[in-house]
């Protein structure tokens, strides 16, 4: 049985209790109010186009609707890009800015993102171009430049609490991912490593790197490791480089994603927060973990 689910960001919650009735009105099913004001699901819907209807009527307002089935919904595996999705930035990006190439590196990460540029070359491109940079500097920008995507906390805690395992799975470095990875709360994380001499960024990455085949890669290792299926997966991210494991896992998302990736993703989210995804999968908010 499908399950229309309509979200809007909780910093600008755009979902009336009007336009929820007017939708239903011509769709038909069962409204289920899972944070009022913020997610409501409607089960069951009469309507064969329930999902094009309700995207009709909402035109553009800032409110993601996604149609997904109501069997096993609630997903026992997490895995997460970290760089535009669990954090706003990208850190590479923000690494260019303390040399004063910001722009620079910035276009290239961009249109790596797009799927315009392979992304190893683009990823060697990048980090020749930080060759010189201190350690010291770049915690400076992990410290100061930096900030969660909202909603990503309780989006893992919550699965955590509710028996998931959660994995971080980045591009970008160790430097970042560890650290942050740590402070959301993921029980793992992976990502490419920098390497330094005397302290200082010698402008390359070690092998192998980390790139879209490596995130396919931990998620079929994962659902072997943690004895389940592909049936129990999300994944989520933002960039070409992880439309591979989006579209592997039973329950794939972009979100605030690069048009490449938001076409072919199953579930997109242009609007809403991190927290949207745990309301895909039917948590209500009294069940969020907000710690």
């Amino acid at each position: 049985m499908p399950v229309l689910v309509l979200t809007t960001n909780p910093a600008n919650p755009k979902l009336s209790t009007e336009l929820v009735a007017a939708i239903h009105a011509e769709i038909g099913g069962s409204v289920n109010w899972l944070h009022q004001g913020i997610a409501v699901e409607i089960t069951e819907p009469k309507s064969t186009e329930a999902l094009q209807c309700a995207r009709e009527l909402i035109g553009e307002t800032a409110i993601d609707v996604n149609l997904v089935p109501s069997k096993n919904r609630r997903k026992k595996l997490l895995i997460a890009d970290m760089d535009s999705t669990m954090i706003n930035e990208e850190c590479i990006d923000e690494l260019g800015a303390a040399l004063g190439i910001k722009d620079k590196i910035a276009d290239i990460t961009a249109r790596a993102m797009r799927g315009e540029l392979d992304f190893e070359q683009a990823l060697d491109a990048r980090v020749g171009l930080l060759k010189g940079l201190d350690l010291d500097a770049v915690k400076e920008v992990r410290r100061e430049r930096i900030s969660y995507a909202a909603g990503g906390r309780v989006l893992v805690q919550t699965m955590k609490t509710y028996g998931a395992y959660t994995a971080l799975v980045s591009g970008g470095f160790t430097l970042f991912a560890d650290y942050f990875g740590k402070r959301i709360g993921f029980d793992e994380a992976t990502a490419n490593i920098l390497e330094f001499e005397n302290d200082k960024l010698t402008g390359t990455v070690a092998r192998p790197i980390v790139d879209k085949d490596t995130k396919l890669n931990r998620l079929n290792a994962l659902i072997e490791e943690r004895g389940i299926t592909a049936a129990d997966t999300m994944a989520v991210g933002d960039g070409a480089n992880d439309l591979m494991m989006i579209k592997a896992a039973d329950m794939g998302v972009a979100i605030h994603a690069k048009p490449v990736v938001a076409a072919e993703a199953q579930y997109r989210f242009n609007h809403s927060d991190l927290s949207a995804l745990l309301y895909l999968q039917g948590y209500t908010e009294e069940q969020l973990v907000r710690t």
